[in-house]
């Protein structure tokens, strides 16, 4: 899953694909690089970033992802925890709505239901603008990372599902960085294989975020996160993530297929 954010305030990229000749080429330059899937953001999600209107985000949106779906034929995502957004994106042709909030708004899952699309429920405690920062919680904030984590998202899956979204429609994300420090999500990272137990295709969004800077005691900015967001991802998809959110796509399908190829499995 490759990363186009159309936003003038995301952590790593932001301000780089806000006018519509930048969001398409990115979109292209994703494509080609090996993306299976774009997914496109209209808000940021960096800590105590304020929300942004739903016409501010479909604004933003619009021209990436009906290019991608219209004149690329692409499979594209939207990143929004707004239902209104949500019922426009889907009616432009995304297939998956991304929501960062852990189903704050349940009429979200209600929109994706009619829509007959797919939904990503990551964990989350609060909301951006409530958050301090990344990799920034308290180290007591869980009895048990795994535990805890399993227990709240199931518990926000069941509302989905009295909404009528068919619960094989939803994709577990553990929220790495979001309400949760370093160790919380090396933890996480770590194992990822006892998430297997929910029933749900996994996806984890490890690219460039400050977990790998602080797990490494450095002050490296996003953009010097390559190395660590690799690993990352190789870890997870050796337990079992489906789906890779990153904003660095060549370089870690290459990963893969050389990790693929020496463990003597099809990249």
């Amino acid at each position: 899953m490759g990363v186009l954010n159309t936003t003038p305030d995301s952590f790593s990229d932001g301000g780089l694909y806000l006018e519509p000749v930048q969001a398409k080429r990115r979109g292209d330059e994703l494509l080609a690089a090996g993306a299976d899937l774009i997914d496109i953001g209209g808000e940021s999600t960096r800590p105590g970033a304020s929300p942004v209107a739903p016409d501010v985000q479909i604004a933003r949106i619009e021209h990436a992802l009906v290019y991608a779906c219209r004149e690329r034929h692409a499979l594209a995502s939207v990143d929004t925890t707004s239902a209104e957004v949500a019922r426009f994106a889907l009616s432009q042709g995304a297939a998956l709505i991304n929501d960062v909030s852990c189903l704050a708004d349940d009429q979200l899952a209600s929109v994706v239901a009619e829509a007959g699309g797919s939904l990503v429920l990551m964990h989350a405690r609060g909301s951006m603008s409530e958050m301090r920062g990344y990799s920034d919680a308290p180290g007591d904030a869980y009895s048990d990372i795994v535990d805890d984590v399993r227990r709240e998202w199931l518990a926000a899956r069941e509302r989905a599902s009295r909404q009528g979204l068919d619960p094989s429609e939803i994709i577990f994300d553990p929220g790495l960085g979001y309400m949760k420090n370093a160790s919380h999500s090396i933890a996480l990272l770590r194992r990822l294989g006892e998430f297997a137990s929910l029933g749900a295709p996994i996806l984890i969004g490890p690219s460039r975020k400050s977990f790998i800077a602080k797990a490494t005691d450095s002050d490296a900015p996003p953009e010097e996160r390559l190395g660590g967001t690799v690993a990352a991802c190789l870890a997870g998809a050796d337990a079992g993530a489906a789906i890779l959110r990153v904003h660095d796509v060549f370089a870690v399908r290459q990963a893969l297929a050389i990790h693929r190829a020496i463990r003597g499995s099809h990249a």
